[in-house]
C-alpha cells in the first residue's frame, strides 16, 4: 500500500467540517438543487460573506448580487463546493503545530496566487474564473498536509532548504513523498476535476509536464505557474524584487500582455488580495505598484561596484602548485579581479558550472582528468560552448596543437608561462568576451522586439475576434466556435446545440432612451448570456441585438432547458440607469444537430426559424426547430 493511500485510510488529511462538509456531500447527490445548497450555505455567515464578495468582484461594474441564491446559482455547484472546502481549510489551519511553519504566510501566499489565477482566468479563458480561484487557493494544500502530519520532520526539512530550492527532493528524501503528490489526492478526494488538477500539479515545473503546446493543460499549467510567480512577488522584499519582476514580465509577453498591462493586472490583484485578506483574517503587507516596482533602481553585488574589468571571470586549472601561483599572480596583476582555481579537470568542470567564467586556462597534463578530456566535457554543455579556453603546455609540435584545438582550444601558451605572451592572449580574450557580450545584447533586443511583435499580432487578433461594446466574441469568433463544435460532434457523436438569442423590441428603447441606453442594455444582456452559459459553452454578439450560444453535448432537451433559464435569468434583471428601470426580454430560438443536417449552417438556420417562431408568438418565450418543425411550448 503506497503512502497517499495510508494517508487517505488513516484519516488525517485536511479535510473541510461544518457546512463545507455538508455542501461537499450534498454535490455528491444527483437529486440535489442549487437551492437546497443555498438554504445550507446560509446558515454559515462567513462562508456566505465570502461567497458574495467573490461573485461581486468577478462583476465589477454590473448589476451587484445580493442573495446567496442569486450568488449559488451564478457560481454553479462545482464552484461552491471547491469554495467552502478551501475558506474550511483556510479557517482550520491559521495556526498549527510546527513553530517553523509560517501559516498565516503560507495562507497569504496561497490567497495571492488564488485572485491571481482568477484575473488571468478572465484573460486566458481556459477554465472558469471561480475555479481558478479555488484552485490557487489550494494549490500548496500537500505542504499544510504534511506538516499537519509531521511537524518535527517538516520543521528539519524548512531548516536544511532555506532558499525553498530543493524542498521536494526533501520531502522525498524524508518522508517518502512530496507536497505535490498529496496536493493531487487532495483535491481529488474533494471533488476536484482532474482536468484542474492535473495542470496544477505540475504548476512549480510546468516544463515538466509534457503537456502539448497550445493545448487547454499546458495554457492551465503555464497559468497556475504565472499566478505562483505573481504571488512570489507579493511576498518577496525589497532585495528579491527585481529578478522576479523581470521573470514575470517575460512570462507575460508569453501571453500577450506587455508591461503596462501586466502593470494593471497585478495592481488590481494586489487590491483584491488585500480586500479578501481582511475578509479571511490573513496578513497582506503593502506593495509599491509594479510601475514603481520595475522603475527602482537594480540592486547591485558588492563586487560589481570596482572597475570594470574586475568583471571578467576567470577559471585557472593547474596541478602543479608552484606553477598555479605563479600564474595566478600574472592573472591578477593583468585583470585585477579574483581567479577562481582548480587541480584538475574534474574539480574545474564542476567549479566552471558553479562560477560561469568568460575565460579558462587550463593545463594539458593532469590528474584524474587531462586538459583535452576537459575541453571536450566543457565543449559538450550547452553553457560551456563559448567559453574561451587557453591551454598550458609544455609542448608545441604540430601533432599536439592540432589535437589541442580539434578539442576545442581557442589559444596556447607554451610553458614556462611568459607574462607578456600570457597578457597579449588575454588582450584577445578579452576582444573575444567583449564582442559576445555585444551579440548578446543584440540577441537580447531582438527577443525583446520578437515579444513585442508576437504582443502586437495576439492584440490585434484578440480584436479581430471581439466585439467591442460587450467584449464577447463576435460573429466571426462565434461562427469559428460553432464550426468547431460542430466538428467535434462528427467526431465524438455528442451532442451540439445552438440558440439564437435576440432581445424583443430593442428599437423601441434605443427610440425611447437613445443609442447610449441601449448600449447598455445589450451590455446587461450579454453579463446575464455569459453568466447563464456554461464554461465550455461559446457565447458572442452576431448582429446589433442578437447573441449566440453554441452548447457542447447537449441535445435538444438540455438545449431548451438551458434557454428557458436563460430567458428567466433576463427577464429577472433589474436594468436602472439614472433612475429609470428598463424592462428586457428575449426570444430564443433552439435548435440541435440531426441526422439530416449536412453542416452548422443548417442546424443555425434551424435555431434562427425557431427564433421567429418565438417573435411572431408573441416574444419572451423559447421555440424549439425538430424534424422540419417548430414547437412554442
Amino acid at each position: 500500500m503506497g503512502k497517499i493511500e495510508q494517508l487517505r485510510i488513516s484519516g488525517q488529511l485536511p479535510s473541510p467540517k461544518g457546512v463545507a462538509l455538508a455542501v461537499m456531500e450534498m454535490s455528491r447527490r444527483e437529486a440535489t438543487t442549487l437551492d437546497e445548497v443555498a438554504r445550507v450555505v446560509q446558515t454559515d455567515p462567513a462562508l456566505s460573506s465570502r461567497l458574495l464578495h467573490l461573485c461581486n468582484a468577478a462583476a465589477a461594474g454590473g448589476r451587484p448580487v445580493a442573495s446567496i441564491r442569486e450568488a449559488v446559482l451564478r457560481l454553479g455547484m462545482t464552484a461552491v463546493r471547491q469554495l467552502a472546502m478551501g475558506f474550511s481549510l483556510v479557517d482550520q489551519h491559521l495556526q498549527g503545530p510546527c513553530e517553523a511553519f509560517d501559516y498565516p504566510t503560507f495562507w497569504s501566499h496561497s490567497l495571492f496566487m488564488a485572485v491571481a489565477g482568477q484575473e488571468l482566468g478572465q484573460l486566458v479563458r481556459a477554465a472558469a474564473p471561480d475555479e481558478l480561484f479555488a484552485c490557487g487557493l489550494l494549490a500548496q494544500i500537500g505542504r499544510l498536509a504534511l506538516v499537519t502530519l509531521h511537524p518535527a520532520e517538516y520543521a528539519t526539512i524548512l531548516a536544511e532548504d532555506r532558499h525553498g530550492e530543493a524542498l521536494l527532493e526533501l520531502e522525498r528524501a524524508r518522508l517518502g513523498l512530496d507536497h505535490t503528490e498529496v496536493t493531487t489526492a487532495i483535491l481529488a478526494d474533494c471533488g476536484i476535476p482532474k482536468a484542474l488538477a492535473e495542470p496544477l500539479h505540475y504548476h512549480e515545473q510546468p516544463e515538466a509536464a509534457g503537456f502539448s503546446d497550445g493545448s487547454r493543460p499546458c495554457q492551465l499549467a503555464h497559468l497556475f505557474f504565472q499566478a505562483r510567480r505573481m504571488a512570489d512577488l507579493g511576498l518577496s522584499d525589497e532585495t528579491q524584487r527585481h529578478g522576479n519582476v523581470s521573470e514575470l514580465l517575460l512570462l507575460g509577453g508569453k501571453i500577450g500582455l506587455d508591461a503596462a498591462a501586466l502593470g494593471e493586472v497585478f495592481d488590481r490583484v494586489v487590491r483584491q488580495w488585500r480586500d479578501w485578506a481582511d475578509l479571511l483574517k490573513i496578513p497582506a503587507s503593502h506593495l509599491p505598484s509594479f510601475d514603481a516596482m520595475t522603475r527602482a533602481p537594480v540592486p547591485r553585488p558588492e563586487q560589481e561596484t570596482g572597475k570594470a574589468h574586475s568583471r571578467t571571470r576567470v577559471l585557472l586549472v593547474e596541478d602543479d602548485p608552484e606553477t598555479l601561483m605563479m600564474t595566478q599572480g600574472v592573472l591578477t596583476h593583468l585583470l585585477g579581479g579574483i581567479v577562481h582555481t582548480a587541480g584538475n579537470g574534474r574539480e574545474a568542470l564542476a567549479l566552471a558550472l558553479e562560477v560561469m567564467p568568460q575565460i579558462v586556462i587550463t593545463d594539458w597534463l593532469m590528474p584524474a582528468m587531462d586538459g583535452l578530456e576537459f575541453c571536450r566535457a566543457l565543449r559538450a554543455t550547452d553553457w560551456g560552448e563559448s567559453m574561451y579556453v587557453i591551454m598550458l603546455t609544455g609542448e608545441d609540435t604540430e601533432e599536439k596543437i592540432i589535437a589541442a584545438f580539434e578539442a576545442g582550444v581557442d589559444d596556447y601558451v607554451v610553458k614556462p608561462v611568459n607574462g607578456r605572451a600570457l597578457g597579449a592572449r588575454l588582450r584577445a580574450a578579452l576582444h573575444y568576451v567583449k564582442l559576445l557580450e555585444a551579440w548578446e545584447g543584440d540577441r537580447a533586443q531582438l527577443k525583446e522586439f520578437a515579444t513585442e511583435l508576437a504582443i502586437s499580432n495576439r492584440r490585434l487578433e484578440h480584436a479581430a475576434m471581439t466585439d467591442v461594446l460587450t467584449g464577447l466574441p463576435n460573429r466571426r469568433a462565434g461562427m469559428a466556435a460553432l464550426s468547431r463544435f460542430w466538428s467535434a460532434s462528427q467526431r465524438t457523436t455528442q451532442p451540439v446545440a445552438a440558440l439564437m438569442i435576440d432581445v424583443d423590441r430593442f428599437k423601441s428603447i434605443n427610440d425611447q432612451h437613445g443609442h447610449a441606453v441601449g448600449d447598455q442594455v445589450l451590455q446587461e444582456v450579454a453579463r446575464a448570456i455569459q453568466s447563464a452559459a456554461r464554461k465550455d459553452d461559446s457565447v458572442s454578439r452576431i448582429g446589433g441585438e442578437e447573441f449566440l450560444l453554441v452548447c457542447h453535448n447537449a441535445d435538444a432537451r438540455v438545449a431548451l432547458l438551458a434557454a428557458e433559464r436563460l430567458r428567466r435569468i433576463v427577464k429577472a434583471l433589474r436594468i436602472i440607469i439614472a433612475g429609470v428601470e428598463i424592462q428586457t426580454t428575449v426570444s430564443i430560438g433552439v435548435a440541435s444537430r440531426e441526422a439530416g443536417m449536412a453542416s452548422e449552417e443548417n442546424m443555425l438556420l434551424a435555431a434562427d426559424k425557431a427564433l421567429y417562431a418565438a417573435k411572431n408568438n408573441g416574444r419572451d418565450r423559447v421555440c424549439l426547430y425538430v424534424q422540419g418543425r417548430t414547437h412554442c411550448p
